[in-house]
C-alpha cells in the first residue's frame, strides 16, 4: 500500500473517536483531500491548513445564514425622487458551484425608485450576501435584481455582473482573458429601452 494512500485509511472517517460513526468536521475532510493528492497532512506547513479552509470556506458561505429582507427592509426610506439610482463597480467574489474555485469582478446595480429609496450601502451588503454562496454568475445576477424589487419595490431593477472566472483560467480552457457579462433587467429596465440604455451608458457599456 502506498504512503498516500496509508494515511487516507489512517484519516477515514468513522474511526474511533467520531461520535456514533457519524462524519467528523470539514478539517477531517480537508486532512483526507491533502493525503489523497499525495501529501502529507502532518508535514509543518500543511498541519493547520484544514482548520485554516475550514474557516475561509465558511465566511465564504456565510451568506447562506443572512437574510435579504433584513439587510434591505432596516434601511429603506420614503423620499420624492424618481431619477435613476446607481452603484456601480462594486467589488465581488465568490465561489462556482461546478468546481469550487473563486470567479471575481464588478457588479452594477440601478434602480427607479417609487417614493422609497434603500440605503446606498445596503445594496453592496446585498451583492456580498448572495456572492458568499456557491453560485453561478447567472442566477447570482438574477437573485440581487429579484431581491431589490420584492424589498423596495421599485419600477424597474438592473444589475449587470462583469467576471472572471478561474474555473476558466486556470483549468479547461485556459482562456486568461475572458470575462463573463450577465445582466438582469426587471420593470422599466426590461420594458423601456431608453432606462436600459441609460444604465448602460452610466456603467460604460454600450447600449441598443
Amino acid at each position: 500500500m502506498s504512503e498516500s494512500r496509508k494515511r487516507v485509511e489512517e484519516l477515514k472517517i468513522g474511526e474511533e473517536g467520531h461520535d456514533g460513526g457519524q462524519q467528523g468536521n470539514m478539517a477531517d475532510l480537508v486532512r483526507q483531500m491533502i493525503a489523497m493528492v499525495g501529501e502529507d497532512p502532518q508535514r509543518e506547513g500543511l498541519r493547520r491548513t484544514p482548520e485554516r479552509f475550514e474557516r475561509a470556506l465558511r465566511y465564504l458561505t456565510s451568506g447562506y445564514h443572512q437574510d435579504p429582507k433584513k439587510i434591505l427592509n432596516n434601511a429603506t426610506f420614503s423620499v420624492s425622487y424618481d431619477q435613476m439610482v446607481v452603484v456601480k463597480d462594486i467589488e465581488l467574489f465568490s465561489l462556482c458551484e461546478h468546481h469550487m474555485l473563486p470567479f471575481l469582478g464588478r457588479c452594477h446595480v440601478a434602480y427607479l425608485p417609487d417614493k422609497k429609496v434603500v440605503g446606498l450601502s445596503k445594496i453592496p451588503r446585498l451583492v456580498n450576501m448572495y456572492s458568499r454562496r456557491l453560485q453561478i454568475q447567472e442566477r447570482l445576477t438574477s437573485q440581487i435584481a429579484e431581491a431589490i424589487q420584492a424589498c423596495i419595490q421599485p419600477l424597474g431593477v438592473g444589475v449587470v455582473i462583469e467576471a472572471r472566472h478561474l474555473c476558466m483560467i486556470m483549468r479547461g480552457v485556459e482562456k486568461q482573458r475572458s470575462e463573463t457579462v450577465t445582466s438582469a433587467m426587471l420593470g422599466a429596465f426590461r420594458e423601456n429601452q431608453q432606462t436600459r440604455d441609460e444604465f448602460l451608458s452610466l456603467i460604460g457599456r454600450r447600449g441598443g
